[in-house]
């Protein structure tokens, strides 16, 4: 009598969170159907990018008609000269805030369930929000851009110093997304992620050198705007767009900065992503 074959055993379950290794090219190609799909979402809702749009006019508008006499010494374009570049922090800062409520709504409607039962990769999810956020923050600062021409801002031939401030500008503003998106998974609610932020950004974006210079504050004030993140970055912008200033100690800082807050936030949002999925 033939015994009958053994058949191999049934391999253990994964542990919950863990998911399986993806090749690269797959992993890549998740993160272009998701980054795809984002942008098919936005053009279907158009005043998604409201704040890409309108956000730039606004604070241009506002800030050089209303305080461009008083501040810039009665000069509202050599004012325009000094705040554009701060106001590129400002806006990656904005567009990066929007993402930790967007992915704290995407939870309560129950989108990252339909995420939950494909055959993606978890992390390609967050990767892909990363991608097209980062693609609003180069809307918003180009018509940042257009609109501070418009009011007299001129880089006087620095093009190539302000491609490089641009390109800082976004690294700078991607980390900053890496800590809005954290927020958005540890946080219950959007009220709760927009007022932790506007709690702490608020201080963060007036003690700097984003509206004034630092030299104009109090002594005690003026220490912490010198360590603050926002204020080597928009140094940075102003030194490389605009060749006033000294250029390679804040670009440094800015980069040290951009590096450690991607390093210790993306894990983290991608450890809290896996666990709620």
């Amino acid at each position: 009598m033939t015994p009958p074959p053994v058949l191999p055993r049934p391999a253990p379950p994964a542990p919950p969170g863990d998911e399986p290794r993806i090749p690269l090219r797959s992993h890549l190609r998740h993160i272009g159907a998701l980054s795809r799909r984002s942008l098919l979402h936005i053009r279907q809702n158009p005043e998604s990018m409201t704040d890409a749009l309108l956000m730039p006019v606004v604070l241009t508008v506002l800030f050089v008609f209303v305080f461009g006499g008083a501040i810039g010494g009665g000069s509202r374009v050599r004012y325009t000269a000094f705040l554009v570049p701060g106001l590129m922090v400002i806006l990656g800062m904005t567009i990066a805030m929007a993402v930790g409520t967007g992915v704290n709504a995407d939870f309560r409607t129950g989108l990252m369930d339909r995420f939950r039962a494909m055959p993606v990769a978890r992390s390609s999810v967050l990767i892909a929000k990363v991608v097209v956020e980062t693609g609003r923050m180069l809307v918003a600062l180009a018509v940042l851009l257009t609109v501070a021409a418009l009011l007299g801002f001129d880089v006087a031939g620095h093009w190539a110093g302000l491609l490089a401030a641009i390109g800082l500008t976004t690294v700078f503003g991607t980390s900053l997304i890496w800590i809005f998106m954290l927020l958005g998974l540890t946080l219950r609610s959007a009220q709760a992620i927009q007022g932790l932020s506007v709690l702490v950004l608020t201080p963060l974006q007036f003690a700097s050198s984003v509206f004034v210079p630092p030299d104009t504050m109090p002594g005690w004030l003026e220490s912490f705007t010198r360590i603050n993140p926002l204020t080597h970055m928009a140094d940075a912008a102003r030194g490389l767009a605009l060749g006033e200033g000294p250029v390679a100690g804040p670009v440094l800082w800015t980069l040290v900065w951009s590096a450690a807050l991607t390093a210790v936030t993306a894990p983290l949002a991608l450890a809290k992503f896996a666990a709620k999925t």
